[in-house]
């Protein structure tokens, strides 16, 4: 059951939303708790962070080391760290060309429950999929979007005084070879694919956050929208990253 709004007259929400190139896991994770503590005393406003990490393996509360097959040693050579991360889900490989999706709202402002909150976020994912003429669905005791039994976006969140955090990955085009070595944990997975497999062909990333950010906007009711391509928790080397990311 959703939150009802204690001042009708309120402010529509604005969404600042961070397009953040080619950041390190955790210097995005000092973004989000920044902006965590901003929307928890900011509740009209809400921020969507858009980036992608160097290779690494993060772990949520349903993952285990069983479902890492790579061996420790080659892990260290690769150097590909391993993070256990508090948020939902299994194990998660990152890669460059997976872009994450990670909103910071208020889901009281909002009025809605955890449950709404997160069949809105596949409803954004599966819209934004369909721009690209891939017709993905979700499933219903499963968190996360297939085309046919091939999941092309995990999603795993957090929510801290009901404000959340974390959110979902967005297979656009990574390597999809190192998926066969990070498991989900369920019997039933079939192999990780990406928008650009499924299409065929390469999608333009500023294309794919660009119809992302769009129906994020229209799906959370965020009537103003307003773009940064930095944050300033962002340490010297995260910057340079993003100053290297190509604009929209």
């Amino acid at each position: 059951m959703g939150f009802e709004l204690s001042n009708r007259d309120a402010p529509a929400p604005a969404l600042h939303v961070y397009l953040l190139g080619l950041v390190d896991f955790d210097a995005a994770l000092r973004v989000q708790r920044h902006l965590v503590y901003h929307v928890s005393g900011e509740r009209d406003q809400g921020a969507l962070v858009l980036c992608e990490h160097p290779p690494l393996i993060t772990v949520g509360r349903q993952g285990s080391h069983a479902h890492i097959l790579y061996e420790p040693d080659e892990l260290q050579v690769r150097g590909w760290p391993v993070r256990w991360v508090n948020r939902g889900g299994g194990c998660l490989l990152h890669l460059p060309g997976q872009l994450a999706v990670d909103p910071v709202v208020s889901l009281q402002a909002l009025g809605l429950g955890l449950q709404d909150y997160l069949d809105r976020l596949h409803r954004v994912l599966v819209a934004t999929l369909a721009d690209f003429t891939v017709s993905a669905t979700t499933r219903p005791d499963r968190a996360g979007v297939w085309v046919g039994n091939r999941q092309l976006a995990s999603v795993g969140v957090a929510v801290r005084d009901w404000v959340t955090w974390y959110g979902a990955a967005l297979n656009v085009c990574p390597d999809l070879l190192p998926f066969r070595m990070v498991r989900t944990g369920h019997a039933d997975d079939g192999p990780m694919t990406s928008l650009a497999r499924e299409r065929r062909g390469p999608p333009r990333m500023p294309l794919v956050r660009q119809r992302l950010v769009e129906h994020f906007a229209e799906k959370f009711g965020f009537s103003r929208t307003s773009i940064f391509f930095a944050h300033p928790a962002l340490d010297r080397q995260a910057h340079l990253r993003v100053l290297s990311e190509p604009r929209p």
